[in-house]
């Protein structure tokens, strides 16, 4: 994820962090300079929920404005049937049972 909190105050004519900070202490969310300069740095260590609520309402935007996905990550198999699959060369691969036999493929 990237972090958007920049570019999201920049489009509101926020081009400060200590002014966002101001902003985020009159709507009762005080943030310590620390955390302030992680936030508008772009890389944040972690950010509550309840913090991004007041960031959204101070800001008028939405979590989505806010983070960013960068790429899509690698999907993990969720079931039995999934991690079975295995593909190679771009070709499924599937584990063949033998006939009346249950239990894990060979």
């Amino acid at each position: 994820m990237k972090w958007n909190l920049r570019m999201v105050a920049a489009q509101r004519d926020v081009w400060k962090a200590s002014e966002l900070q101001r902003m985020l202490a009159d709507a009762g969310l005080v943030i310590s300079a620390g955390k302030m300069s992680h936030l508008w740095s772009g890389r944040p260590l972690t950010v509550r929920l309840d913090d991004l609520d007041i960031i959204c309402e101070v800001l008028e935007c939405t979590p989505a404005d806010l983070l960013i996905p960068e790429k899509p990550a690698a999907r993990q198999p969720t079931t039995a049937a999934e991690t079975e699959r295995q593909v190679v060369g771009g070709t499924p691969v599937t584990h063949q049972r033998r006939p009346g036999r249950s239990g894990p493929p060979l």
